[in-house]
């Protein structure tokens, strides 16, 4: 299992053989964190990024990398609790894209200018946001049709959105990062990480590790979940000429890359039953019955409780420790967004956006039961594996050779070994 992003060799690194001292650590190599280094490097802070294994190679290595501010039909819903949170956030992701754009023109990255199009079943769902954009003054088309081999009442097209490959562009970026690849960071004592190859004693800290992997504060094994989606790439299939994506979780996503369609979905709760790839190779044979599979590849998302990812101080009483996460299926735009804001934050200086996005919002929303249920159905049942962040019990995923954790999304390969967190540590023989 290998996505076509992989192809492009990344910079190395080393790992880390000792204690050193920094003032601003940051845990996790994804986009996210790469962002964030490249612009505390570009305003002279002393920082050090570490990487378990290689940087990029689990859930940016696995996108399907769209640069869009039109994150399914969220700003109808947005609109239901605030105006203002609702203008704010699509300010904040449209000027993460804006400094995409400004990025990627001087990189070789595949970055290609596209429409973007959110497509539904219920025509009720397309006529509520579109009132919602209208309110907000942005520019957006609904459309009775669209090019697709699926049945829908309809779309909402954003303009002038964007696609890229995210690998070529860190590889650009990254070469001159202070980074350490291989260094799991294993635990937390204050602000000093510890490592197999030494110690990271750091005046701040962000976790940038996909799922906070600290249960003390903040309390994100409630307010996070992950859904994990698989993703196929054809040859002589189809050119939509555009992204598509279904506004519910369970559909398909569409976008080209160069001769390529890639071909998302199937997929659900991570440690649920999902359809995998079985799902898109059966669309595939009645709707694209020449086309033939070039790559196939599978990655999972953090998902929040109000659609709204959760960047800024990781709990109440964490001063000098940030947190970027549940970016909710869209973790390019999300990342840029985090970055920047994360980077306002430790220079000091006032962000716009930062009350939206801040972890300590109000978490009384109906995803918080559903989560914390499914906590306590998965913590009462036998299971001759248990996951070793709070002791959920892992379900065997046939697809993937995985044991995958229902609760909270961490992933382990057959032999026990983590595969993804937030678990900080391999299965107990």
């Amino acid at each position: 299992m290998r996505s076509i992003w992989q192809e492009t060799p990344l910079p190395r690194f080393p790992r880390l053989e000792g204690d050193i001292k920094t003032d601003v650590l940051i845990i996790g190599g994804g986009m996210a964190g790469i962002l964030t280094a490249y612009f505390l490097q570009q305003n002279g802070v002393p920082y050090v990024l570490v990487e378990k294994d290689r940087i990029c190679g689990e859930n940016t290595g696995n996108t399907t990398a769209k640069i869009t501010v039109q994150h399914g039909l969220i700003y109808s819903k947005l609109l239901r609790s605030s105006t203002e949170t609702a203008q704010k956030y699509l300010q904040a992701n449209q000027d993460a894209f804006d400094r995409y754009a400004e990025l990627c023109r001087g990189i070789d990255c595949g970055y290609q200018v596209v429409d973007n199009y959110v497509y539904a079943g219920a025509r009720r769902k397309l006529e509520q946001e579109m009132r919602a954009l209208d309110k907000l003054r942005c520019r957006a088309e609904f459309c009775e049709r669209i090019p697709l081999p699926v049945k829908t009442a309809g779309a909402v097209k954003f303009f002038g959105q964007a696609q890229f490959d995210p690998l070529q562009f860190v590889a650009a970026i990254a070469g001159d990062l202070q980074i350490y690849e291989k260094t799991f960071v294993r635990e937390m004592i204050g602000n000093t990480a510890v490592t197999a190859g030494g110690k990271i004693s750091a005046q701040r800290v962000v976790c940038a590790t996909h799922f906070p992997f600290i249960n003390k504060h903040g309390a994100y094994f409630l307010k996070l979940y992950q859904h994990r989606s698989y993703v196929i790439a054809l040859q002589n299939a189809q050119n939509v000429n555009g992204m598509y994506v279904d506004e519910s979780n369970a559909g398909l996503s569409f976008r080209n890359y160069k001769d390529l369609l890639l071909l998302g979905g199937g997929g659900g709760r991570t440690g649920k039953q999902n359809g995998g790839w079985a799902t898109l190779r059966g669309f595939a044979r009645e709707h694209y019955p020449n086309a033939q599979e070039k790559y196939f590849w599978a990655a999972q998302d953090c998902m929040s409780l109000d659609g709204v990812p959760y960047i800024g101080q990781y709990g109440r009483h964490t001063e000098n420790f940030y947190v970027e996460t549940g970016f909710n299926k869209w973790g390019m735009t999300g990342s840029m967004l985090a970055a920047t804001l994360i980077t306002d934050q430790l220079l000091g200086r006032e962000n716009a956006y930062a009350d939206i996005f801040s972890p300590s919002r109000n978490i009384l929303k109906p995803q918080l039961f559903l989560n914390g249920a499914e906590a306590v159905v998965n913590l009462l049942t036998p299971s001759k594996k248990v996951c070793p962040h709070m002791g959920c019990a892992l379900k065997w995923n046939k697809a993937e050779h995985s044991w995958d954790c229902p609760c909270h999304g961490s992933r382990f390969s057959e032999s026990g070994t983590v595969i993804d967190n937030p678990a900080n540590g391999d299965l107990k023989r």
